[in-house]
């Protein structure tokens, strides 16, 4: 078993800590069995200063997580059907997460398909936020949870780390502010990765943006 992520990789810059979850395992207990995701696309956002972020007019209710500490699921409702997952980074009290966009499955798949039957292909079973929240089994009450505390339902680990020749960048997806800034991050070639091209994506060395 490999050991919890490093809490302080997610505490010092939300764009570093996004290129660092790239390769790092996300796993669930579900009623099904432990389900695993190695991370391959994410997607930055941070605090006052970022009108795409959650956060962008102030700490509510529903986006507390979002302010620390770092390490924590902000898990929310979208568009009325889906739930999303997100990382909190930051040290405490300085808004910003990453939001999960897509994984592979690095357990067992059996277990994968019975949680996300409908997908025609096991690069399908979380590739997408949505898809990766359902694989997961991650809802609203999941919101707040440690990820970093290895009692926890759901842990990040450390996983295979992208190599940094493969890392793209590019511009997020489905925000109507800020839709350029390039803050999604991808592992290029990797088939869980969405679809979705605003453009070819810039490389990213030793792990920041290009």
């Amino acid at each position: 078993m490999t050991p919890l992520f490093d809490r302080a990789e997610l505490a010092d810059d939300v764009v570093e800590g996004a290129v660092r979850l790239l390769g790092a395992v996300l796993e669930a207990d579900t009623p099904d069995g432990t389900v695993a995701v190695r991370l391959v696309e994410v997607e930055a956002y941070r605090g006052a200063d970022d009108p795409a972020a959650h956060s962008y007019r102030g700490r509510t209710a529903r986006n507390a997580v979002m302010f620390g500490p770092p390490g924590h699921l902000y898990v929310y409702f979208v568009y009325g059907m889906h739930f999303c997952a997100n990382i909190s980074c930051l040290p405490d009290g300085e808004p910003a997460a990453v939001l999960l966009r897509a994984g592979e499955v690095v357990s067992d798949l059996g277990v994968a398909r019975v949680r996300r039957p409908t997908a025609r292909r096991d690069a399908d079973l979380a590739k997408g936020p949505a898809r990766l929240a359902s694989l997961l089994g991650l809802r609203r009450e999941h919101n707040g949870l440690d990820v970093i505390d290895p009692t926890s339902p759901v842990r990040l680990r450390v996983g295979t780390p992208a190599d940094p020749a493969t890392v793209r960048s590019g511009p997020r997806v489905g925000v109507t502010a800020a839709h350029t800034t390039p803050w999604r991050f991808w592992i290029d070639g990797n088939p869980a990765v969405s679809p979705y091209r605003p453009g070819r994506g810039a490389p990213v060395f030793g792990g920041r943006a290009g």
